[in-house]
Parts: structure tokens; sequence; C-alpha cells
């Protein structure tokens, strides 16, 4: 399994294995789920949401979003299509 850094920050998938944007995650990693939604790093926040599994996580990264974008998504709304999360069962990571 991925860490929270490595898949909070992955940009895509070669085959096996993610693709982690190192300086992103240099940077940013050590930020909670509440912070990167502060800093703007929404799809990172829901990244982190996504894998922590708590739901008020991602009801925070919602609030967030909505209060910048002047969006009304709801809970349940396609937030990994529109944020492109999709958790992948993989176990290794390049990070570039």
């Amino acid at each position: 399994m991925l860490s929270r850094e490595d898949f909070v920050f992955t940009i895509g998938y070669d085959g096996a294995a993610a693709v982690v944007d190192g300086q992103a995650k240099r940077r940013y990693g050590s930020l909670s789920t509440a912070e990167l939604a502060e800093q703007g790093l929404f799809r990172a926040a829901y990244s982190s949401a996504v894998y922590s599994k708590n739901p008020g996580e991602l009801q925070t990264v919602l609030d967030a979003y909505n209060r910048t974008s002047g969006s009304s998504f709801t809970a349940g709304a396609p937030l990994d299509r529109l944020f492109g999360v999709f958790p992948v069962n993989v176990k290794r990571s390049i990070t570039l």
C-alpha cells in the first residue's frame, strides 16, 4: 500500500506503479487535509480525505471547495470524477 504522501501527490500511473510529484510531496506532504484545502490544493486535499476514509475530512474538503468555487456540491457528489482521484491498489511508487 502507498504511503499517505505518495497517494496524495500521485499524478498518474505507470503500469503497477504510482507516479508521484516529488516536489509537491516535499513542499506540502506534512499538511493535513484541512490545511491542503485552505491552501487551495483541492485535489491533494481530496486525495488525503479519501486515504483517511474519514467522512469528516471529505466534508471539510467539500465545504472549502464550495466556498472557494461558488459551487454547491453535496456529500455523495461524484467528487472522484471532479478531482480525478480513484483509489488504485498499487504497492510501488516512482517519484519524479
